[in-house]
């Protein structure tokens, strides 16, 4: 049968969801609790895969936040949510997508939800990150990436 040679079939399973590592740091408390609430905030996201074995991924999104207050670090919340993903009948170029964009998209409520609950047991008032565009961020990468691949070739680490 023709349907015999199909490719197979795609999967993709949260196989398993967890904090992997959490940091909260308030370094000038209880002096900042004094100063008028008119925070700076700095957002950054990193995410990282590890290939577990055939078909099986742990994709980590880290989530680090720190808020000032004049020129004082109110705090510092880092937070690397993981996930284990089976990925199974994906080529290569359909492989790259999914672990820069979706699987962190699954990922972020779970992190969100992490350093709004870190920040109010500090102290503080509710930090609600705002969604994030995985898609856009993974083009940028890709983007980023291929600008600097021919430089990369030139360059010896």
């Amino acid at each position: 049968m023709a349907d015999e040679d199909k490719q197979p079939e795609r999967q993709l399973a949260l196989q398993k969801l967890y904090v992997k590592d959490v940091s909260f740091e308030t370094p000038n408390s209880p002096n900042v609790f004094t100063l008028k609430w008119e925070p700076a905030v700095e957002f950054n996201l990193n995410t990282n895969a590890t290939t577990l074995q055939e078909d099986l991924y742990e994709i980590t999104l880290t989530v680090t936040v720190t808020v000032k207050l004049e020129d004082k670090t109110a705090y510092l919340v880092e937070v690397s949510q993981a996930g284990i993903f089976a990925l199974m009948g994906f080529s290569a170029a359909e492989l790259g997508p999914l672990i820069g964009s979706y699987c962190p998209n699954i990922l972020f409520p779970f992190a969100r939800e992490a350093v709004s609950d870190l920040v109010i047991k500090g102290g503080f008032p509710p930090m609600l990150l705002a969604p994030v565009n995985f898609d856009a961020l993974y083009a940028q990468h890709l983007q980023q990436a291929q600008e600097a691949s021919p430089d990369a070739s030139q360059r010896s680490h």
